[in-house]
């Protein structure tokens, strides 16, 4: 049986909150991505420094900065409400034309 995962429940909690979607565990880092799509959303790398994380964003291609100074780093709460709050967070549909 797996080790508990203090920080990935947290996540979870968190992404379930707010209409599902997956909580995968990748390399050293969580990714969150949309349970319409499967697309990633947000990619959170403890720091090793108690629960701090950075927060990173998918560009489409790879993971970025997700912030206009750098790849932003705070405690595991303060992601989780940066992720909601954000709207670069969002994943928008994509709009169809003519037929």
């Amino acid at each position: 049986m797996p080790a508990s995962d203090p920080m990935r429940a947290r996540i979870e909690a968190f992404n379930q909150a707010r209409g599902g979607g997956g909580v995968h565990r990748a390399g050293r880092g969580y990714t969150l991505t949309s349970q319409r799509t499967g697309a990633p959303l947000a990619r959170l790398k403890p720091t090793g420094d108690a629960d701090t994380v950075q927060v990173l964003w998918w560009n489409g291609q790879r993971w970025g900065a997700s912030g206009p100074f750098g790849v932003a780093t705070m405690p595991l709460e303060a992601a989780l409400g940066h992720i909601a709050s954000e709207p670069h967070f969002e994943v928008v549909p994509v709009r169809r034309t003519g037929g």
